[in-house]
């Protein structure tokens, strides 16, 4: 294992030391004394009258979670060890933090772990008087058959429900009004992913699964979930091709929808790999009749040093759009969140 860190017990905390030096005027501390630095907020927070949006998981995904707090997108998230759930503590510390008297929005991954400690969070929230709601991220179509949407795990597709909620919620929207946009953008969002290589959990020391050379695995997930299809690596508009058309077939998106494309890669995917199933995935869509609005390509939810890539569509509307469309601000996304 080659990894530039110091102990792997201290990688999370170290990491979260470093943001908050390289963004001190954006990010602060909450909670408790030993835990405090895997709670954090935004500088500004809380605005008064605003909906709070809290988020979290384990760490090992950046720009996940941590990067999606800003102006227009999250308010707090709490971070747990790689690839492990936050402690309901710590997000209890998040919403109290972020509460302007207006309730707050969770907005997680349906991960069983997750849940467990967010559902308790949100009991403890409430017993001191601050109204949360839930709004599930579940876009990964190989984690579960349309039938059964409930068990799907959330992956990159996130990245519009954060956006959408965060736009709504600066529109000073009420708590239902940002739970009902979160929940509409992830009901028209679809992500299916390819792995070509493990990664390696810094306190484990090893690959956390196995892939030959030449293989690759479709549908597999953020922390190494097994896929639908595992065989030889195939060229990029082959992969490109057998992933759209399962993402396509789901919802299922049509001729004459409008739809936004993220191409996200999971941790060592050259960018211009990115943009050459892009190419494809655009063609694919042309060919179809489906529009393209607006394309993200980059690193968006990334698993450690994972080779491998997602295609996410989120079929679109005028609410959508404009929401799509509102000004944010995220020092880990800058670039990114400004495409026009």
């Amino acid at each position: 294992m080659k990894k530039i860190i110091n102990a792997p017990e201290s990688v999370v905390d170290e990491m979260i030391d470093g943001i908050l030096k390289a963004y001190p005027y954006h990010f602060k501390t909450v909670g408790t004394a030993t835990r405090g630095t895997r709670s954090l907020v935004l500088a500004s927070a809380p605005t008064k009258g605003k909906v709070g949006i809290a988020t979290g998981g384990g760490s090992g995904h950046l720009p996940l979670f941590l990067g999606y707090l800003g102006k227009g997108l999250a308010d707090g998230v709490a971070i747990g060890d790689v690839f492990s759930s936050p402690s309901a503590e710590e997000m209890l510390a998040v919403t109290k933090a972020i509460n302007g008297d207006a309730g707050v929005l969770y907005l997680y991954g349906n991960y069983g772990g997750d849940v467990m400690n967010f559902d308790m969070a949100a009991e403890m929230a409430e017993d001191e008087g601050i109204h949360v709601l839930t709004s599930l991220g579940a876009d990964d179509v190989a984690s579960g058959p349309p039938e059964e949407k409930e068990v799907r795990r959330g992956i990159a597709g996130i990245f519009y429900a954060y956006k959408i909620a965060g736009a709504k919620a600066a529109e000073m929207a009420s708590l239902d009004e940002v739970k009902r946009v979160a929940d509409k953008a992830g009901a028209n969002t679809r992500t299916m992913g390819v792995a070509l290589s493990s990664c390696t959990i810094p306190a484990v020391g090893e690959p956390t699964f196995a892939l030959d050379e030449d293989q690759m695995e479709i549908g597999m997930g953020i922390h190494g979930e097994q896929g639908i299809d595992r065989g030889k690596l195939r060229t990029a508009d082959e992969i490109a091709d057998v992933m759209l058309t399962k993402v396509l077939e789901d919802l299922p998106f049509r001729a004459s929808d409008e739809v936004s494309i993220l191409i996200n890669g999971l941790g060592a995917t050259a960018p211009f790999e990115l943009f050459i199933l892009y190419r494809k995935v655009h063609d694919m869509l042309e060919q179809l009749g489906i529009k393209v609005y607006k394309p993200f390509i980059g690193e968006y939810a990334t698993s450690m040093e994972m080779k491998g890539a997602s295609i996410t569509l989120i079929k679109l509307d005028g609410e959508l759009k404009s929401l799509l469309d509102a000004p944010c601000h995220s020092p880990f996304l800058l670039q990114q969140l400004q495409q026009e």
